[in-house]
């Protein structure tokens, strides 16, 4: 595999055109880059300080096999590439100059590129996050059904979401999403371009929410749930999801997908019992 098979671009627009098929081909698959790349453009593709995301796309032929995308924080995105595709892409990276922070995608490719890129430059990968991903077959609502029922999240409920997503990255250590949340970059958070959908009690009380993307390429994914400790365990989180995953259904998604933790088996156990089924894992690794 050669180097030069990566066409490399910083025009996100002449990216989606020529790999935009190509993403939407497995949506479930790649969710992740299909929700980033959207957001990457439409913000822009340049910061104020001159920074702007990388693209590349991997050819065969005139087939695209393979994508990532780079963010200016030092996000790479991958999708599935072999060991000998992702040494080819972490030898042409590091010799452009670039310093990615940090690699996500599906647990084999991760591992493959984080093994190259200590090779090429040194640095040391460390592993931060592994989940599985869900997909929904047929949606089954819990039984018994807690009482209450699901809305739209308004601006009224702006406050308690911002409150809740911030106890959420407290729970999982997003200490990135806490800091622009503490700065009133809510926009900016990877939480500002969700739609949510809360639980209430028969009296009108917020118990619980879920947030999912906008349609992109066909699926949506939800993301985050979440239930106030002192809550938890009365089958709001499996009712809000249920409202959730019929709000995008709704809307029109095909796939409907969430990451799990591995180490939850009650959220493990939750989503399946609602019709979710695994589908892959994925791997990130943090480099010194």
């Amino acid at each position: 595999m050669l180097p030069d098979d990566w066409h490399l671009t910083h025009d996100v627009d002449d990216f989606l055109a020529r790999a935009g098929g190509f993403l939407r081909s497995r949506p479930a698959l790649h969710n992740t880059p299909l929700t980033d790349i959207e957001k990457l453009r439409l913000r822009g593709a340049a910061r104020q300080d001159g920074d702007a995301p990388s693209f590349g796309r991997l050819e065969s032929g005139s087939d695209v096999r393979a994508v990532f995308h780079l963010t200016p924080h030092g996000r790479l995105g991958l999708t599935a590439l072999s060991a000998g595709q992702a040494d080819a892409l972490a030898a042409h990276l590091a010799g452009l100059g670039h310093s990615p922070a940090h690699v996500i995608a599906d647990r084999d490719t991760a591992a493959a590129f984080a093994d190259s890129w200590q090779r090429h430059t040194g640095a040391v990968p460390v592993p931060f996050w592994r989940t599985h991903l869900y997909r929904l077959g047929t949606l089954t609502p819990p039984l018994p059904r807690p009482d209450g029922q699901g809305r739209s999240a308004g601006r009224e409920d702006h406050e308690q979401v911002v409150c809740w997503c911030r106890e959420f990255c407290v729970d999982v250590g997003e200490q990135r999403s806490i800091d622009l949340i503490d700065a009133g970059s809510w926009g900016d958070s990877r939480f500002g371009d969700r739609h949510f959908t809360l639980w209430e009690t028969p009296d009108g009380t917020p118990v619980s929410m879920a947030a999912a993307t906008s349609v992109i390429g066909g699926m949506v994914r939800v993301d985050p749930v979440y239930t106030p400790a002192r809550l938890r365990g009365r089958g709001y989180a499996g009712a809000v999801t249920v409202e959730a995953s019929r709000a995008a259904l709704a809307a029109g998604a095909t796939e409907v997908v969430l990451f799990t933790d591995p180490d939850n088996p009650t959220s493990n156990a939750l989503y399946q019992r609602l019709g979710y089924v695994h589908l892959a894992d994925f791997a990130g690794y943090r480099f010194t």
